[in-house]
């Protein structure tokens, strides 16, 4: 596919875009609480911002912030949003600049780019000495998923549901393959985990879940990451 085809693409998404819709949002933010913790004080780069739910978290901790996404939609909207921000419009392994960075956000980017480690080796030479990256993708084997292919939903747990083709993945990770796409990129892991226990689809759960139980969902996923809708890791450099 060429670049100028992908930004088509790009811009189609975003024009019909359910990251910011309901459940989809409240993990955005839940992501954030798992990685707020290893955001320590500096500039940081965050890719795939779309509509800026986690980019408002983050600018309200005063940092320097770049953001970097390949829909023109999005990153016109980000520019209104966060003025002091510096806004690109760029693939991610097309993206260069001169700074380097305490923290680099990959917030459900991995599974959407054609070659992870590709991404992963290109962004890592902006990272401080003592930055982190943190990552978070869907979970294969999160128990939804399992639950699809019981009931003859999925041909099997890595296969695409409607939201998956929506949003334009090319893939979904298990454990293993996320790791490893980390270890492939020469990164330290320094933790790996989970959160969001997600039983149903996020129609269902939209249809009928209180907050108070999409909060308690979102929290035991944590201590059940192997079968959790939502996996993470926290890398540094060797």
């Amino acid at each position: 596919m060429n670049k100028n085809v992908s930004f088509k693409i790009l811009d189609r998404i975003a024009l019909d875009s359910l990251y910011a819709t309901e459940v989809n949002a409240e993990t955005i933010r839940y992501s954030f609480k798992i990685f707020l913790p290893y955001i320590s004080k500096g500039p940081v780069l965050e890719l795939g911002p779309a509509e800026g739910i986690m980019t408002n978290m983050i600018d309200a901790l005063g940092q320097s912030l770049t953001l970097v996404d390949g829909s023109s939609v999005f990153c016109d909207e980000l520019r209104k949003k966060y003025p002091k921000a510096e806004v690109y419009h760029s693939m991610f392994e097309n993206f260069y600049t001169d700074k380097k960075f305490q923290t680099i956000i990959l917030g459900h980017v991995l599974e959407h780019v054609d070659d992870p480690v590709l991404v992963l080796k290109h962004i890592k030479q902006f990272l401080s000495p003592d930055g982190v990256i943190l990552a978070a993708v869907p979970n294969a084997n999160s128990i939804h998923r399992q639950a699809a292919v019981e009931m003859g939903l999925l041909s099997h747990i890595k296969a695409f549901s409607e939201l998956d083709r929506h949003h334009v993945h090319k893939r979904v990770y298990t454990f293993d393959e996320f790791k490893n796409d980390f270890i492939l990129s020469d990164l330290f892991i320094e933790k790996i985990g989970g959160y969001w226990l997600k039983p149903l689809s996020n129609k269902q759960i939209e249809q009928s879940w209180t907050p108070e139980m999409i909060a308690a969902f979102m929290k035991l996923g944590e201590q059940y990451p192997e079968i959790a809708a939502e996996i993470y890791i926290v890398a540094k450099l060797k």
